[in-house]
């Protein structure tokens, strides 16, 4: 069984030579191949990687950068291995749980592994309260119950990681992702180092980015395939209110008051009008749905297996 490791890798010069060393030692009795993806470094990260690439390494270098969710998707896609392993260029992640992790997948029949950084090594106020406050909300909302969502130690096999469909930074969700595709998952802990080299490139002023790839999420996850659930039940509400009130303006109307000076007329018309305008667009939402599917052959449902009953 061939193991592709993916490394995202920004800025990371002085780790380089240090992560080729751990990956090299830990991999040792593997079939692997390592694809680093540079995500528009500003350093000598590429000329690092270069000088240490041998015949088990694939580099893809990025115009600019694109993101973490977009390099991980790159070095998805190049990956040829049975089993994807997905880790930190920075080495707080550990390559020596990844074999464990490899054997967990193998003798219990799980598609999805992921790492839970039990002892984290990073700051208590600016990345691990932060972190906890995050990972409840998703779970709470999302009902994929996961311990850590942050750890970027993963592995998944084959089919579950080609087809997760990483855009924008879904990186954080990739979990949500693997279980809308149907994926059995599990976590075990593993280690988790004080970063040495570089700076890191998350602070607190992602919390909105989180928020709003969450609220997304949630969309995929409950109306991805149905968006006229969504629009169309919001859009009816609006409009039966906004006709109710309407209806009763309208009998006031006849007994012989005066509605045009009324809030009420501007709120009744408001609401009929985005009821219209949001079942107008949940039903442009299902044929944009029908097209994404229909025009590249997708089918919106994972087999699993097809068995073939014999005599």
């Amino acid at each position: 069984m061939k193991l592709s490791v993916v490394i995202p890798v920004m800025n990371e010069e002085d780790n380089i030579e240090p992560l080729f060393k751990a990956l090299r030692e830990a991999l040792a009795r593997l079939d692997y191949e390592l694809i680093f993806v540079d995500d528009g470094s500003t350093d000598n990260t590429v000329q690092k990687i270069k000088e240490l690439a041998d015949e088990r390494t694939k580099l893809i270098v990025f115009s600019r950068n694109f993101g973490q969710s977009l390099a991980m998707a790159a070095g998805i896609d190049a990956a040829s291995g049975d089993v994807i392993a997905t880790i930190d260029g920075d080495l707080q992640n550990d390559p020596r749980d990844i074999p464990l992790m490899l054997e967990k997948m193998q003798k219990e029949g799980w598609d999805v592994v992921a790492g839970v950084r039990a002892n984290r090594q990073d700051g208590l106020v600016l990345r691990k309260i932060p972190s906890k406050i995050a990972n409840w909300i998703i779970r709470k909302s999302t009902g994929v119950y996961l311990q850590d969502y942050g750890c970027t130690l993963k592995l998944f096999k084959k089919d579950v990681a080609k087809n997760l469909g990483l855009y924008g930074e879904l990186h954080r969700f990739i979990p949500v992702l693997a279980k809308l595709y149907g994926a059995k998952m599990t976590e075990m802990n593993v280690r988790h180092h004080p970063r040495i080299h570089g700076q890191s490139k998350y602070g607190i002023g992602r919390t909105f980015k989180v928020i709003s790839d969450l609220l997304l999420m949630l969309f995929f996850q409950k109306y991805g395939t149905k968006p006229m659930h969504l629009f169309g039940t919001l859009g009816f509400i609006s409009f039966g209110i906004g006709a109710l009130i309407d209806l009763y303006l309208f009998i006031l109307k006849l007994f012989g008051q005066d509605i045009g000076g009324r809030p009420l007329l501007i709120l009744g018309v408001m609401l009929t009008l985005v009821g219209i305008q949001l079942i107008t667009t949940g039903f442009l939402a299902e044929i944009m749905m029908r097209t994404y599917y229909e025009s590249q052959n997708k089918k919106p449902y994972v087999v699993k297996e097809i068995y073939q009953g014999h005599k």
